[in-house]
């Protein structure tokens, strides 16, 4: 007897059937049986499952003579399940990794309920995935399992049957199944919600439900979409026939009324000239199934009222109405931003008027984004340095919280920010043009680049459209000419960046200021840090940061990292800086793989962690400066280095272990070569060759220069003076000792 039943019906959905049924073979828990259920469909669906059925034993096709609909087909799946557990999935929907492993794992902690409801996301044909919005209703806190009665807010989910795994026993004794037609859903979820015993909830993305551009049911212009009433006539027929369950009554008629007005309002479900039809019915099956005791939010009665009263030509005149007076608003809105906009340009121009300030300095980054990076650590420095001139930062009022408190904090865009921008002798930016500048004669302007050049940068960009995609150059050289100094870390991000972004500027080769942290940071600040991030104690944290694809649309990660960390044991943590959507939804199925993208100090992520895996990222030349280990994994190299071009290819000069395959870097990781002694030979080259000026002191050095007038030439750091702080989990935790102040390399 297998563990789960997954039953997937399939009615002309050739073009996704694949990679549905794929994705339930391919889960990293096998004890399943799949029933594929053709629907007497008229394209490919029956030949694909009957060629999944041959490859694989755990496949049962099941061919209807004739097209029964969505419900009966699921019907007739249950019928030939033989699981512990009933999971339902359309045959255009997909499971995400690990779904059932994850699913497996809570059913065992719960205790097996009759239900196990978890959460779904949205992924559209544009590439875009959208989590389900009300997902903390499936928060795992408090006791499980619990009943319906314990956690009512279950009911404004999504009622489909397929975000929820139904152990089989409770479903056949109940007597539950699908009747035919559209809304099938319908009177299955609510009967099975409120008849379960024990309901238990995971917070996990299980299934992704394709949105697709054409062709789903809730997207078809059809009378069909009439037989909702019918379907909320089983529901209350059920809540008849089991009077223990008329508590629900209230509830139940304010989903359907809920419900009934989606249908309505939507355009591109009912005919043209049949809503008024529509809400006729929708006002008689209001009347009929009225409960007294169903309380209607506020925001909510006038349309209750549209269905009370079926009146449709009032909801026409309202929408209507609504419509204009969203016009009216736009209008006045666009009025005021351009009134805004007339009145701060004035300002600005008056401020360029005034003499600047020889005693403050403004700092930006790109996306107006908080405190960090290059910029930060030169903010530092100033301070540190130079306490006579004021600093100031221009960020999004969300982020103030992340600046120091004896920095200016300004709102890009502000009255406050454009005389800042219009009076600062003094701009600091990792940005290539600082919007709305226009720069003024003695202004000094320092560039700090995003790193060292490993892929094709600025203007050689030209010859790669998949990688530069709309990038001005004409705008983008605009920019460079605005720079007086550009801040580098070694001699090929010099040669490079002089070629590659020409300009009159001048470059100050004095080491990456925001690595200086690794230099003066102690092992008490790195437990802290490890200790914030949840790594545990003797753990080994690896940091997982891959480089962007910039010719691709969608973040691409190539490694499984559930996976890695499953065969590396409970020793091992990873810390994902892997690129996501910020509304793709989070599908770790452990707490050993920690998603930290959304960090905003990467500089952080890099003294919490023992060792970096990465493949084309700058990073890793950051990173050297740690003197911890660098493992180097890509099974895509001759794509990236077609798209985006090389300077360097970091598997002809590695800074540590390189693995061409998944498998094989668990092997590095397993069998202890990533801190061999090759890998720290390997190490040692790279960091001499990128790593030169890092001694805990560049920003000092920038500011010297820049602000102070004192001339600094570049010189490489001897390998005794580069002394960062040690890992935790590959070299002891020295005592805090307080060091000796060491004169600037000038």
């Amino acid at each position: 007897m297998p563990r789960f039943s997954v039953i997937v019906p399939a009615y002309q959905v050739q073009a996704y059937l694949r990679e549905c049924l794929e994705s339930v073979l391919t889960q990293s828990y096998p004890d399943l049986e799949l029933i594929a259920v053709d629907d007497c469909s008229p394209d490919a669906c029956g030949a694909v499952i009957d060629e999944f059925a041959a490859r694989d034993p755990r496949v049962r096709p099941v061919h209807l003579p004739a097209n029964v609909g969505l419900g009966p087909a699921r019907n007739a799946g249950m019928a030939h399940a033989t699981g512990d557990y009933l999971v339902f999935l359309d045959g255009d929907d997909t499971l995400t990794p690990d779904a059932l492993l994850a699913v497996a794992d809570r059913l065992k902690e719960t205790g097996d309920p009759d239900v196990l409801v978890y959460d779904y996301a949205r992924a559209y044909w544009t590439g875009e995935t959208v989590r389900n919005q009300v997902a903390a209703l499936l928060a795992e806190h408090g006791p499980a399992p619990f009943t319906l009665a314990d956690r009512p807010g279950l009911l404004n989910l999504l009622a489909v049957a397929w975000n929820k795994a139904y152990r089989r026993e409770f479903v056949e004794r109940a007597g539950f199944a699908f009747p035919p037609g559209y809304y099938e859903d319908t009177p299955w979820t609510y009967p099975v919600l409120m008849t379960a015993g024990t309901i238990a909830t995971l917070d996990r993305v299980c299934v992704h439900y394709r949105q697709r551009r054409a062709g789903g049911i809730l997207h078809t212009t059809s009378e069909r979409h009439f037989e909702v009433f019918g379907q909320y006539d089983r529901v209350f027929a059920h809540l008849d026939e089991h009077p223990d369950l008329e508590r629900w009554r209230p509830v139940l008629f304010r989903r359907m009324v809920d419900h009934l007005l989606t249908v309505y309002t939507r355009p591109d479900r009912l005919p043209r000239g049949s809503r008024a039809r529509f809400l006729r019915r929708a006002r008689d099956q209001y009347r009929r199934h009225r409960t007294p005791g169903a309380p209607v939010p506020a925001r909510a009665r006038v349309r209750h009222a549209l269905v009370r009263f079926g009146l449709h030509r009032t909801y026409r005149t309202l929408r209507l109405a609504s419509a204009l007076g969203r016009r009216a608003g736009r209008l006045r809105r666009r009025a005021l931003r351009g009134l805004r906009r007339v009145l701060l340009g004035a300002h600005y121009r008056v401020q360029r008027l005034l003499p600047l300030d020889t005693g403050r300095v403004l700092f930006t980054v790109e996306d107006d984004g908080g405190y960090g990076g290059d910029p930060a650590a030169l903010e530092s420095a100033v301070r540190d340095h130079a306490p006579h001139v004021r600093t100031a930062w221009a960020a999004r009022r969300e982020l103030h919280h992340t600046l120091p408190t004896a920095t200016r904090r300004l709102v890009p865009g502000t009255a406050a920010h454009l005389t800042a921008l219009a009076r600062s002798a003094y701009l600091v930016t990792d940005r290539h043009r600082v919007p709305g500048l226009v720069k003024r004669k003695g202004q000094i302007l320092v560039h700090t680049p995003p790193g060292t050049p490993l892929a094709y940068a600025g203007l050689d960009l030209q010859d790669r459209p998949a990688a530069a995609r709309d990038t001005d150059f004409a705008e983008l050289l605009a920019g460079v000419d605005q720079w007086d100094h550009v801040v580098t870390g070694d001699r090929h991000s010099t040669l490079t960046y002089e070629r590659v972004l020409p300009g009159r500027y001048r470059t100050l080769e004095y080491g990456r200021p925001r690595t200086d942290r690794f230099h003066t940071a102690t092992p008490a600040d790195v437990a802290v840090l490890r200790d914030s991030l949840g790594v545990p104690s003797g753990a080994v944290a690896i940091l997982y940061a891959p480089a962007p694809r910039d010719y691709r649309r969608a973040p691409v990660r190539t490694l499984d990292l559930e996976r890695v960390v499953r065969r590396l044991g409970p020793r091992f943590v990873i810390l994902s800086l892997a690129g996501r959507s910020p509304d793709e939804p989070p599908e770790a199925a452990s707490d050993r793989v920690v998603d930290v993208s959304a960090h905003p100090d990467v500089m952080t992520l890099c003294l919490a962690s023992d060792a970096l895996v990465t493949d084309f990222s700058p990073l890793m030349c950051d990173y050297a400066g740690l003197d911890r280990p660098i493992v180097l994994h890509a099974e895509d190299r001759e794509a990236y280095a077609a798209a985006r071009g090389l300077y360097v290819d970091p598997w002809t000069v590695p800074p540590g272990a390189v693995a061409d395959s998944e498998d094989e870097l668990i092997e590095i990781f397993a069998g202890g070569r990533w801190c061999g002694p090759r890998a720290t030979r390997l190490r040692a080259a790279f960091r001499d060759r990128f790593c030169p000026h890092d001694d805990g002191r560049a920003a000092e050095r920038v500011v010297r220069t820049v602000l102070l007038g004192e001339f600094a030439e570049p010189r490489s750091v001897p390998p005794e003076r580069r002394r960062p702080v040690p890992a935790a989990a590959v070299a002891p935790v020295a005592p805090v000792v307080s060091l000796p102040p060491q004169p600037a390399v000038f």
